[in-house]
This record gives C-alpha cells, sequence and structure tokens, in this order.
C-alpha cells in the first residue's frame, strides 16, 4: 500500500469518473485503474463498485476511503513542516477561488507568480465558498480566496483586500441617468442576480433588502457575472460587479458602472486556511504578491463604505 494508491482512490471517489481522475492526478487511465485494483488484490476487498454508474464505493469503500482521507492529511503535514522549517517556495499548493474574484484577481498576479516562483506548483481551482470550506476541513485544497462571511470562525483568515460592489446599468434603463444607486432604487428593477448559494449575490440581496429577488420574475438566475453584463450592454436591465471588474472595463463601459449611494456596500477578500495550516512563509508570499497587485486603496476600507 502507498501514498500514490491512496490519492488515486480519493481521486476516483471525488470524480466517479477514471479518466477524469487519472487526468487530475496527471497519470494514465490504465495506470491508474491498475494501481486501484492492486490495492483492491492487496487488502482483498472490492473499494469501488464498477458494475454501478458512474462508479461508486462499496460500503467498506466508504471506511476505507475516510482513513485514505486521514493518512494523506497526516503525511502532508509532514512534508508541510519541513517546507516551513527550510522556509521553502517550493512544491504543490492547491488554492480555491470564487468564480466572482478568479476572472479580475488572478490575471493581475497569478501570471508573474508562475515567473517569479518557478518551482511552485499552484493548482487553482474556481469553488463556491461552501466547497471551499468542505475542501480545507478535507484537506482536499490547501487555502481560499473567499469574501469574509460570519460563518468562518472555524477558519484562520488572512485579510487581502476590501473591495467595493457597484451597479452596472443599461442605458436605457431608467435609473441610469441617475449619479449614484440608493437601495430602494431597485426593488422592481429589471436586475440579473447570479443563482443563490453565490456570496456576492446573497450578500447584496441581504444589503439591498431585494424582497423580490426570489419570486420576481423580472429577476434572472443564469449563473455567470459576463453574461448579465453582456445583457446590459445589450439594452436590458441592471447588474451588479466588484471594483476589480470596474478595473477592465473599457471607457464605453465604464460609462455604465454607477456607484451606490453611501454607505456603499463593500466585501473583505480574504485568506482562508485550516487550523492546521503551518506553510506561513508560503502564505506571506501569496498574501503579500496579491495586496501588491491591486490598486493601494482598495488595502484599506473607508469611511463611506459599509463592508457586509
Amino acid at each position: 500500500m502507498t501514498l500514490q494508491q491512496l490519492e488515486y482512490i480519493l481521486a476516483l471517489d471525488h470524480y466517479r469518473h477514471f479518466g477524469k481522475a487519472a487526468e487530475h492526478c496527471r497519470v494514465t487511465q490504465p495506470t491508474l485503474s491498475a494501481m486501484i485494483q492492486k490495492l483492491e488484490e492487496e487488502l482483498d476487498t472490492r473499494i469501488f463498485d464498477r458494475t454501478r454508474q458512474p462508479v461508486a464505493p462499496t460500503p467498506v469503500g466508504l471506511h476505507i476511503l475516510a482513513q485514505a482521507r486521514r493518512v494523506l492529511e497526516q503525511a502532508a503535514h509532514i512534508r508541510d513542516i519541513i517546507a516551513e522549517e527550510k522556509q521553502s517556495l517550493t512544491g504543490s499548493f492547491t488554492l480555491g477561488i470564487l468564480p466572482t474574484i478568479a476572472p479580475y484577481l488572478l490575471p493581475r498576479f497569478f501570471p508573474q507568480l508562475m515567473k517569479k516562483y518557478p518551482q511552485l506548483d499552484i493548482r487553482v481551482m474556481e469553488m463556491k465558498t461552501a466547497a471551499i470550506k468542505e475542501a480545507l476541513a478535507k484537506g482536499e485544497i490547501d487555502a481560499g480566496i473567499v469574501a469574509r462571511l460570519d460563518d468562518m470562525d472555524d477558519f484562520n483568515q488572512t485579510h487581502l483586500f476590501y473591495e467595493q460592489f457597484y451597479a452596472y446599468v443599461a442605458r436605457e434603463d431608467a435609473l441610469f441617468d441617475r449619479p449614484t444607486i440608493r437601495t430602494s432604487d431597485l426593488n422592481g428593477a429589471q436586475l440579473w442576480l447570479l443563482d443563490e448559494g453565490h456570496c456576492f449575490r446573497d450578500q447584496l440581496v441581504r444589503f439591498c433588502q431585494l424582497k423580490t429577488a426570489r419570486s420576481s420574475q423580472l429577476t434572472y438566475h443564469l449563473g455567470s457575472m459576463e453574461t448579465f453584463m453582456r445583457m446590459v450592454e445589450g439594452g436590458k436591465g441592471i447588474t451588479f460587479i466588484p471594483g476589480l471588474a470596474v478595473l477592465q472595463l473599457s471607457p464605453v463601459q465604464q460609462e455604465l458602472v454607477r456607484p451606490f449611494a453611501i454607505p456603499c456596500p463593500t466585501r473583505q477578500i480574504v485568506l482562508l486556511t485550516g487550523r492546521e495550516f503551518i506553510r506561513h512563509s508560503l502564505l506571506q508570499m501569496l498574501t503579500t504578491e496579491i495586496q501588491a497587485a491591486v490598486p493601494a486603496e482598495m488595502l484599506n476600507a473607508k469611511p463611506n463604505q459599509q463592508v457586509i
């Protein structure tokens, strides 16, 4: 029995597909399948029921997978102890990040980071907040870039920056001529909102007291902020965008941006890690690189902002 075999069965449990699990583990499908079969032969038991589609763990396999997860977490902890002792910025590091942060933050620092630290293998996964918290608890990722919420006390939080929310208003909308948007202006407006479960959406719905957000026929749920922006640019409705997205807009697009009336809704972006995380040198490096990549005025909250 090897740690590699344990990684393979956990990957297969996650993806429930041999091809996808093999791709994640960066091996061929026959190699992954053979190694898992060899482990099953050694243990004289079936970990997975291959007659089911998708493949699923057997009852005893569920117990084996739970123990494998604990073993790999402890093995990774040993490697982390050595890496931190050497203050090493090498090895692998898996980072979860919200879909409402990734397209606007990653291009600002990630390509440069890869060039600066070529021996550091950072793997990035776009995930919602709940999935990031679950993955951290299971040891599937090392850290997550999220918007801070009140239910994160079980994790360590490292401040990154504050990001203000803005309204993105179609030229044909009645609110286009207003220099700022009040929350009371939005009830009954044609809104393009992310699906429930996106903290970006949930925070704004609460802040703006959008009581009709769930039931209104004029509220649409598609799931892509970029899609909503194209809808607004096409002349329909209002959506919300984060501050880093505003910085990527062309001059014509920026004409559609409207700030909220004071207090301006703002989210705090943090690096989330587990309580046992010990690679503090790597965490400090990531924090420094990210903070250097965003405008300096975003590092601290302003008096006219309300963190939600």
